[in-house]
C-alpha cells in the first residue's frame, strides 16, 4: 500500500533508513485495517514523488513493527513523524491534509 517512491520499513532497518539518514524523512505510521490511513496515503505518496531526492519518505504497519511504534510512543494512527538528524522535529496526528504535512515537511527542510 504503497507508491513507487515510499519505502517499507519495519523495526530491523528503521535505524539505518531513519536515524542515520543524511535527508529528513517522514515516516508514516499505519495499519491495514486503519480507514484514515488509507485516507491519506494518496497524499503521502504524492509528496513522496514530489520531495525525492531532498526528503525520504517511509511507512511502518505497526501490527507487524511494534517495537519502533513503541519507542516512539505511537497511541493512534496515522501518526506522521518527520525526523532530521535522526530526531523527531514535527509530529502529525490523524488524518491531515496534505497541506499540513508539505508544510512539516518544508520545515524540515
Amino acid at each position: 500500500m504503497a507508491g513507487p517512491d515510499v519505502m517499507n520499513i519495519g523495526d530491523a532497518d528503521f535505524d539505518k533508513e531513519v536515524i542515520k539518514s543524511d535527508q529528513p524523512v517522514l515516516v508514516d505510521f499505519w495499519a491495514t485495517w486503519c480507514a484514515p490511513c488509507r485516507a491519506i496515503a494518496p497524499s503521502v505518496d504524492a509528496l513522496a514523488t514530489q520531495y525525492k531526492g531532498k526528503v525520504k519518505v517511509a511507512k511502518i504497519d505497526i501490527d507487524s513493527n511494534q517495537q519502533v511504534a513503541e519507542q516512539y510512543g505511537i497511541r493512534s494512527i496515522p501518526t506522521l513523524l518527520v525526523f532530521k538528524g535522526g530526531k523527531v522535529v514535527e509530529q502529525l496526528v490523524g488524518a491531515v491534509p496534505k497541506a499540513k504535512i508539505e508544510a512539516a515537511l518544508t520545515k524540515a527542510l
